[in-house]
């Protein structure tokens, strides 16, 4: 069982959370992840959406030293949650930036709706309302695969509010659903979110991820997605899992990079072969899906002001890792392409 000592602020909702008993198989979360620890103070922004008193956890980390005056906001990716930044946030504040990490609706340490119509669009809408909230009216973007079609929504959809794009490992830069992937119900991918256990992602991950490839640190990682997916909110996770996999497979931004108008960093691993729906797709479309070492190039040519950096031989996770080589890259272009002055 879990404890948490919540605390009411202006908009704001700050709780701590102490750990819950482990078992046998690892760890176990709280439906919000409570129990589980992360890298800086964990906040919560209490708001309305479709009806339901909503709440997003999130960090809020000030730059260390001199700050520049500017403001990241990370947006991670289906299997990964705020703390997987911690890395970057370190980076990223040393090097004078304030950095906000926000977990989206249905995701890790933020609330699993019984009923949500999950949208890009919507999560986007959730994250310019905490960010006005915080009394942010311009960032730079930088998102982690799912957290990549998202990033690449909101700056659609906000583009005066964004200075700059970077995306990791971003999927969706193929839209795998007019490549012949086979659609997946909402009620199937429940059942199979269902039957995740510990073993289940780090095979995933190794083999997908990291080129069959296994840091000890990945592990810590691994523990927080199976412990949140067999805590006590095991079914109402599984849901919400079911539910953000319908609206990756359903909501492509492929067709939409040629309108991106900020400048845009493309960080690729080219050892990358994440693609939803490749397990069921037949042998023909399996083959020709998922090839980072390509995507990247593909897609670059499509963003009019893009900028490709590529890691050989490294995953989905380039920023995790080989962390000083990935942010020596996206430092090195934050600052090209607006100076600091």
């Amino acid at each position: 069982m879990s404890v948490s000592l919540t605390r009411w602020l202006p908009g704001l909702l700050l709780t701590v959370a102490l750990p819950l008993f482990a078992h046998a198989e690892g760890p176990q979360y709280g439906p919000e992840l409570q129990g589980f620890d992360y890298p800086y103070t964990l906040k919560h922004f209490a708001f309305q959406s479709q009806g339901k008193s909503l709440q997003m956890g999130y960090m809020d980390v000030a730059a260390h030293g001199k700050a520049n005056g500017r403001t990241v906001v990370l947006m991670h990716g289906k299997n990964f949650c705020g703390a997987t930044w911690d890395s970057s946030i370190q980076a990223l504040s040393e090097a004078g930036y304030r950095v906000v990490a926000p977990d989206q609706i249905g995701f890790c340490t933020s609330s699993k709706p019984d009923h949500y119509q999950y949208t890009f669009q919507q999560l986007a809408a959730n994250t310019q309302q905490l960010l006005k909230a915080l009394g942010i009216q311009k960032a730079t973007l930088l998102g982690h695969s799912t957290g990549g079609m998202l990033a690449t929504r909101y700056a659609l959809q906000y583009p005066d509010q964004v200075e700059q794009l970077a995306l990791v490992n971003p999927i969706g830069l193929e839209d795998w659903k007019a490549l012949g992937v086979p659609y997946r119900s909402v009620d199937q991918w429940y059942q199979r979110e269902l039957k995740v256990t510990a073993q289940g992602i780090r095979d995933y991950e190794r083999s997908t991820y990291y080129g069959g490839r296994w840091k000890p640190e990945f592990d810590r990682w691994v523990d927080m997605l199976a412990g949140l997916s067999n805590g006590p909110g095991k079914t109402l996770v599984a849901w919400n899992s079911a539910l953000i996999y319908d609206m990756i497979f359903t909501q492509p931004v492929y067709y939409e990079f040629k309108d991106l108008k900020m400048p845009t960093l493309l960080l690729i691993g080219t050892s990358d072969t994440t693609a939803i729906g490749k397990d069921i797709a037949p042998p023909e479309v399996k083959a020709k899906i998922g090839h980072y070492e390509v995507l990247g190039k593909q897609v670059a040519k499509l963003i009019p002001q893009s900028t490709l950096v590529e890691f050989p031989g490294m995953g989905h996770a380039p920023q995790m890792e080989e962390p000083a080589q990935f942010h020596q890259a996206l430092l090195g272009w934050l600052n090209k392409t607006n100076p600091v002055r």
